[in-house]
């Protein structure tokens, strides 16, 4: 019995981190092209900002600071080589700074995201118009909020910087297709393979929800030339002063 578990859960962690990271992939850059191609009136984000603006408005700014943060932090921590940076630091330095931006990143994203998932939840009419997929998107990128959160105590626990190290090898590993990735992270601690495998999930889903909008943010505004905006008829057009009622008439 015991042997059959095993053997059970050997497969899965194989398909969990050998396999299943391409089928998310796959299904996100190919997913994505057909949508941009065949459904371009629904690649947006469906804001629903006339409804709550304020708490939207703080909800929505703390959120993105938190999520830019976190994505371009896990992207660039985990997909450099160790030796294009260890000449500079150390992997236990480059944990505990890990830690303690990624702690306060998440911790200002769990804030914001919790204010848009209450908005979305116990507002009516914010939830009659929302639809299945806004709400579990929201719920899932909660719940993986969460689980980043939550191995922060099992990373203070391996402060030599060796789990950093393991993630580091599996996720270059991965993207660059060599074989045996998955027994990298064999024996992890749960909330880690948790936070993988969930992680992974949201690419999955992305090409199906509203996630699809980080790709056509208007980053170009940054870098575009001034408008020049002119009064029509020039400025002997423009309206002079309204005098106050009883007020004389200059002399």
């Amino acid at each position: 019995m015991f042997a059959i578990w095993d053997a059970f859960t050997d497969y899965l962690h194989g398909f969990l981190f050998g396999i299943y990271p391409y089928i998310c992939m796959g299904v996100f850059v190919i997913g994505s092209l057909i949508r941009f191609d065949r459904d371009q009136y629904t690649w947006r984000s469906g804001s629903s900002q006339m409804l709550r603006a304020k708490q939207l408005r703080w909800g929505s700014n703390l959120f993105h600071f938190g999520i830019l943060f976190l994505f371009f932090g896990h992207f660039v921590g985990l997909l450099t080589p160790h030796w294009a940076y260890e000449w500079l630091i150390d992997p236990a330095t480059k944990q505990r700074v890990a830690i303690i931006a990624g702690g306060i990143a998440g911790a200002v994203c769990f804030v914001g995201l919790t204010m848009l998932l209450h908005r979305r939840l116990y507002d009516d009419r914010i939830r009659r118009t929302s639809t299945y997929a806004d709400t579990f998107i929201l719920l899932l990128l909660w719940v993986q909020l969460c689980l980043g959160l939550v191995t922060l105590p099992f990373s203070f626990g391996h402060r030599d910087g060796g789990v950093m190290l393991l993630l580091s090898a599996w996720s270059q590993a991965i993207v660059t297709f060599q074989p045996g990735a998955a027994d990298l992270i064999r024996g992890l601690d749960f909330p880690y393979h948790a936070h993988l495998v969930l992680g992974m999930t949201l690419f999955l889903v992305t090409p199906f929800t509203r996630l699809v909008h980080i790709f056509s943010a208007p980053v170009w505004y940054l870098f575009r030339s001034w408008q020049i905006v002119r009064v029509r008829g020039g400025a002997t057009n423009r309206p002079g002063p309204v005098a106050r009622p009883g007020a004389q008439p200059a002399e």
